[in-house]
């Protein structure tokens, strides 16, 4: 769990920047002016925006909705200083899609936006599934959640598959606990926590027919696409530069064909099957280094053979 120094907290969190607005007085007066670029350099929102934009490729509809948010509270924290109250907006959100998609990394990016913008205390990121919150005896699921609560608060807590929350088929099941404590948290410390739900859109649909107190409570819907052939080469050979490799000219038809392939098979896991099969050549790679012998200059060690894609799994089933 990472903590981050924040740079300026809304009015009511005792930061600098809540000093500076106090001794100054009473809001600025109709007439006066702010000059927005300077305030959106001073928030340094951009820096983690284009962080999102080199981590990710693609999600144009992702990441536009995000830099909609943070306009949003870029100009509401503006409004405040001429007196103009709307009113803390509601943060909580669901992401919807495959796996692979970039969630979680968007999750992180948010939680640091937030923190820049003055709306989380701390900025940290703490991500939870079913297991972390639901308790497997009477009496076990409320210090498991409230422990989890206690952890994220001033941050963002992170669910992913959240429908495994709600077990309809199981009236013993201790999942409903977990979900009406957050509820009751959502509701009455939204000022201190953010929370993000993830999972496959169909399954989200479902947990929020069967718990529209939750739904309620979720003011942005964010759809993750799956990412086109062409991204998911663009995101290997990403990876592929980030570990010191390059594709030898031969087996870049070689890979993209392996990613046509894989993403029409079953359980393909967008970014995290790319990242699986580059591993996976990273293995055969280096046995085949050694098993050649003798020795090797920079350009053996750093570069991946179209044999290093074609091993017996990489057109298979695996994720």
């Amino acid at each position: 769990m990472t903590e981050r120094v924040g740079f300026g907290m809304r009015p009511g969190s005792g930061s600098p920047a809540e000093e500076e607005t106090s001794s100054a007085g009473e809001p600025l007066p109709p007439d006066a002016s702010i000059d927005l670029a300077k305030e959106r350099a001073d928030s340094q929102v951009d820096e983690v925006l284009d962080a999102l934009d080199r981590e990710l490729v693609g999600l144009v509809p992702v990441k536009t909705r995000i830099r909609e948010i943070a306009a949003l509270l870029l100009i509401d924290r503006v409004r405040e200083r001429f007196g103009i109250d709307s009113g803390r907006p509601n943060l909580h959100m669901c992401f919807t899609g495959s796996p692979g998609t970039g969630k979680t990394t968007v999750a992180v990016r948010l939680a640091e936006l937030l923190h820049r913008l003055g709306y989380v205390r701390r900025g940290h990121l703490v991500s939870v599934t079913r297991d972390d919150l639901v308790g497997q005896y009477v009496g076990h699921t409320a210090p498991k959640t409230k422990e989890v609560l206690k952890r994220a608060m001033g941050g963002v807590l992170f669910i992913d598959e959240a429908y495994y929350l709600y077990r309809a088929e199981n009236e013993r099941d201790y999942g409903q606990e977990a979900i009406e404590i957050l509820l009751q948290v959502m509701e009455n410390q939204r000022d201190d926590l953010v929370v993000v739900l993830a999972g496959y859109k169909d399954r989200m649909d479902s947990f929020f027919s069967s718990n529209p107190g939750m739904s309620s409570r979720i003011a942005h819907h964010i759809d993750f696409p799956d990412y086109a052939a062409g991204e998911l080469e663009e995101i290997g050979t990403m990876m592929m530069e980030r570990e010191g490799y390059r594709l030898d000219p031969a087996a870049e038809p070689v890979f993209r064909e392996y990613v046509e392939r894989r993403r029409k098979q079953p359980r393909f896991a967008n970014a995290r099957s790319v990242r699986n099969a580059i591993e996976r050549a990273r293995l055969r790679h280096a046995n085949r280094l050694l098993d050649a012998g003798g020795s090797v200059d920079r350009a053996e060690l750093t570069t991946l053979r179209a044999d290093d894609f074609l091993g017996s799994r990489v057109f298979g089933a695996g994720s």
